[in-house]
C-alpha cells in the first residue's frame, strides 16, 4: 500500500515535473515570440499616426467635406485640361522633328501649321500652367487648415507644385520648338544660297530693277522669317540675311574694278575717266543692284519694316556707298583748277539724279550716316563750283598784266575760255550749273534765275576782249598788233559761230566780229606790205627820156631800196605766225597781190637795163617764183609746248602753271 503511495507520489512529480518543464518551453516559445514581435509592434505604433491621419477625412464633419468638394472640382478641371495640352504637345514632336524634308522643305506651309499648333499650345500652357498649378496650391492649403488630408501628402504635393510654377515657360514643351525653330533656320538659309547668284553685270544699264529671286522663294523666306522674329530670332534671322545677301551685292561688285574709288587722282583733268565711270557705276549699284536688294528685303521682311530697315542698311554698306561718296569727296578735293568746275558739276548731276533713289533707299534711321555724308558732299560741290566759277571773271581780267605773244599768234587763254564757255552753256553742264548756281543763292535768300547764267558768261566774254585790246597797244610794232588782232578776233569768231555762245552774244556779235577780219587784213596790208610796191614806181623811167645810164641807174636804186625793205620786212614777219589755214592763205595771196604782179610787171619793162651788168646780182636778188614761194611761206606755225589753265589767287599772283595759257596756239587749222 505504501509502495502504491510512493507508485502515485513519484508518478505525480514526474507528471509535474513534466508539466512544469512544459510551462517553461512555452515561457520560452513566449517570450522569443514577444521578442520577435517587438519590431513589428513599433511598426504599428509608427502606422498608427498615419492611420489616424487616414481615417480623419472619415472622422471629419460632413459640412466640411461636403465643401471641400466643389473647391477639388474647380482646381482639377483646368489642372486636366493643361495636362491634356500637354499630351498633345508630345504628339506634334514626329511632325516637327521627323516630318516636312526638314524644316518644311517639302511643304512648308503644312510644316508651319503644325508649327503653329505648338505655338498655340505653348501660348496656352504658359498661361495656364502656372494658374493651374496655383489653384492645385490653394487647395492643398485648404485640406490642410481643415485637416482633410495627410499632412506629409499634401507637403509633398506642394513641393512639387512649386517646381511646376517656378518653372519657365519655355522649358514647357522640352525644347521641341527650339528645336523645330532651328530647322527653320536651316532652311532660310539653304533658301538664300540657293537663290544668292550674283548680278550678272554685261552692262550697266539702269532701266528697271528685276528681283533675281523667284517669287516662290521669296515667298518661303516671308513665311519663315515671319516664325522667326515672332519667336525671337531677330538677331540670328538678320544676320543670317545679311551674310547671304551681303555676298550677293560683293560678289556682284566685285567685277567693276572699284579700286579707283580708294585711289583717287588730285588733278582735275585725270579725274575725267573716273568720274564719268563713277557716275555710271553709282548709278548702276543704286538703281539696280541696292533697288532690287531693297524691294527683296521689304517683301521678304513684309511688316516687319524697322527690321527690314536695319537689314538693308547692313546689306547696302557691302555695296561700298560710303567708297563712291568718298570718291566724289575726292573730286571736291581736287586742286583748285578751272577743269575741276567740270567734275564738280558732274558729280552733283549724277547725286542729283539720284537724289530721290537715296531718298528711299537711305531714308531712314539706320542710314544716318549716308545721309550725313551726302549732304555734305553736295554743299562741298555746290560751294567749290560756284567759288571757280565766280572767280573766272576775276582771272580772265588778271591777264591783262601778260604780255601778248610775241609772234602775234592766238592766246591759249582765248582758245580755252571759247572752249570752255561752251562748254558751260551746252547742254551738259548748263542746266546743272544754273540749278548749281540757284541752289547757292538760296542759301543766302537770294533769287536766281537763268539771265544771270547769262549774263556772267556775257562778261566773261567782254573781259576777254577787252584784254585783247590791251595786248594790242602793248606791241611796239603796230603791224604785229594788227596781226595779233586778225588772229584773235578770228578765231573767236571762227569757234563761237554756230554754238551756244554764239546765240548767248547774237547775230550782230557774229557779223562784226566776221568783218573786222577784212578791217585787219586792210590795215596790215595799207602798214606793211602795201607800202613796199610803190618802191617799185616808173616814175623818171620813160625809156631813154634822159639817157639809158640815167634810167638803169634809177632802177637799180629803186631795186636796191625795194630788196633791203622786202628783206627786213619778210625776216621780221618770218617769226609772225596766223595759226588758221584759210586766214593764213588769204593774207598770203593779200601780200603776194600787193608784191608780185608790180615786181614782174617791173622787172619785165626794166630788169633788161640791170640783168646784163656785170653787177646785176646786187640788184635782181629774188625771181618772181622766188619771190610767191617765199611770201607763200609766211606766218606758218611753229610747234609749240601748249600750257594749262590754272585758277589762281585774285590777289594778282598768278600762278605759273596759269602763264601756259598766254602761248599762242600752236596746231596749224
Amino acid at each position: 500500500m505504501d509502495q502504491d503511495v510512493d507508485d502515485r507520489a513519484a508518478a505525480s512529480l514526474a507528471a509535474a515535473a513534466r508539466s512544469l518543464r512544459a510551462g517553461l518551453e512555452r515561457s520560452l516559445a513566449l517570450g522569443h515570440a514577444l521578442a520577435r514581435a517587438g519590431p513589428r509592434l513599433e511598426e504599428i505604433q509608427a502606422a498608427l499616426p498615419a492611420l489616424e491621419a487616414a481615417v480623419r477625412p472619415i472622422r471629419a464633419p460632413m459640412a466640411e467635406l461636403a465643401a471641400a468638394g466643389p473647391h477639388i472640382d474647380r482646381a482639377v478641371g483646368p489642372a486636366a485640361a493643361v495636362l491634356k495640352v500637354f499630351d498633345a504637345v508630345h504628339g506634334l514632336e514626329p511632325p516637327l522633328l521627323q516630318g516636312g524634308g526638314g524644316g518644311g522643305a517639302g511643304d512648308l506651309p503644312g510644316y508651319l501649321a503644325v508649327l503653329g499648333r505648338l505655338e498655340e499650345a505653348l501660348g496656352f500652357l504658359s498661361n495656364n500652367c502656372g494658374l493651374a498649378a496655383q489653384w492645385l496650391a490653394d487647395i492643398v492649403e485648404y485640406l490642410g487648415d481643415h485637416d482633410l488630408a495627410d499632412p506629409r501628402f499634401l507637403a509633398e504635393v506642394g513641393v512639387a507644385l512649386d517646381g511646376l510654377r517656378n518653372k519657365p515657360s519655355g522649358h514647357l514643351d522640352g525644347g521641341l520648338l527650339a528645336a523645330a525653330l532651328d530647322m527653320l533656320e536651316a532652311e532660310f538659309r539653304r533658301l538664300l544660297a540657293d537663290h544668292s547668284a550674283p548680278l550678272a553685270i554685261n552692262n550697266t544699264s539702269t532701266s528697271t530693277a528685276k528681283s533675281r529671286v523667284p517669287a516662290a522663294a521669296v515667298r518661303k523666306l516671308s513665311l519663315i522669317l515671319d516664325r522667326l522674329l515672332a519667336n525671337g530670332r531677330q538677331d540670328r534671322s538678320i544676320s543670317l540675311y545679311v551674310d547671304a545677301r551681303g555676298n550677293v551685292v560683293s560678289s556682284s561688285l566685285r567685277d567693276l574694278g572699284l579700286d579707283y574709288l580708294r585711289n583717287p587722282a588730285d588733278d582735275a583733268q585725270a579725274l575725267g575717266p573716273g568720274v564719268e565711270l563713277w557716275g555710271r557705276q553709282l548709278e548702276f549699284v543704286v538703281r539696280r543692284l541696292l533697288e532690287s536688294e531693297r524691294q527683296l528685303c521689304g517683301k521678304v521682311f513684309g511688316q516687319h519694316k524697322s527690321d527690314a530697315s536695319a537689314c538693308f542698311t547692313e546689306v547696302a554698306a557691302r555695296a561700298s556707298v560710303l567708297d563712291f561718296l568718298s570718291f566724289g569727296r575726292a573730286a571736291a578735293d581736287a586742286k583748285k583748277d578751272p577743269i575741276k568746275l567740270m567734275r564738280l558739276l558732274e558729280v552733283f548731276d549724277s547725286l542729283n539724279k539720284l537724289r530721290l533713289d537715296f531718298n528711299r533707299l537711305f531714308g531712314g534711321k539706320a542710314c544716318a550716316d549716308i545721309q550725313c555724308q551726302t549732304r555734305d558732299l553736295v554743299k562741298l560741290l555746290v560751294d567749290g563750283a560756284v567759288e571757280i566759277f565766280e572767280e573766272l571773271l576775276v582771272q580772265v581780267e588778271l591777264q591783262r598784266q601778260m604780255p601778248p605773244p610775241s609772234d602775234g599768234g592766238v592766246l591759249r587763254l582765248v582758245t580755252f575760255i571759247v572752249e570752255y564757255c561752251n562748254r558751260l552753256l551746252s547742254e551738259k553742264y548748263r542746266p546743272v550749273l544754273a540749278q548749281v548756281l540757284a541752289i547757292h543763292r538760296s542759301w543766302r535768300k537770294e533769287v536766281f534765275t537763268d539771265k544771270m547764267l547769262a549774263a556772267a558768261v556775257l562778261n566773261i566774254v567782254k573781259a576777254l576782249e577787252a584784254n585783247f585790246n590791251v595786248w594790242s597797244r602793248s606791241y611796239g610794232n603796230k603791224t604785229l598788233s594788227y596781226i595779233f588782232m586778225m588772229n584773235t578776233r578770228w578765231h573767236l569768231f571762227k569757234h563761237v559761230k554756230g554754238t551756244k555762245l554764239a546765240e548767248l552774244l547774237g547775230d550782230v556779235w557774229i557779223r562784226d566780229h566776221e568783218q573786222f577780219k577784212d578791217y585787219y587784213i586792210t590795215m596790215f596790208m595799207r602798214d606793211s606790205w602795201g607800202a613796199l610796191s610803190p618802191l617799185l614806181n616808173r616814175e623818171g623811167l620813160i625809156l631813154f627820156s634822159k639817157g639809158r645810164a640815167t634810167a638803169k641807174d634809177l632802177v637799180k636804186q629803186r631795186l636796191k631800196t625795194f630788196n633791203a625793205r622786202f628783206s627786213e620786212m619778210f625776216h621780221e614777219q618770218s617769226a609772225w605766225i596766223i595759226p588758221d589755214k584759210d586766214l593764213r592763205r588769204e593774207t598770203c595771196d593779200h601780200v603776194m597781190q600787193a608784191i608780185v604782179p608790180p615786181y614782174r610787171s617791173y622787172m619785165q619793162n626794166y630788169g633788161p637795163l640791170v640783168e646784163q651788168d656785170v653787177s646785176a646780182s646786187k640788184y635782181v636778188k629774188y625771181t618772181v617764183d622766188g619771190l610767191e614761194k617765199m611770201l607763200g611761206a609766211l606766218f606758218v606755225p611753229r610747234p609749240k609746248r601748249s600750257g594749262s589753265f590754272q585758277i589762281g589767287h585774285s590777289n594778282g599772283k598768278i600762278s605759273s602753271a596759269m602763264t601756259g595759257l598766254y602761248r599762242s596756239a600752236s596746231t596749224v587749222k
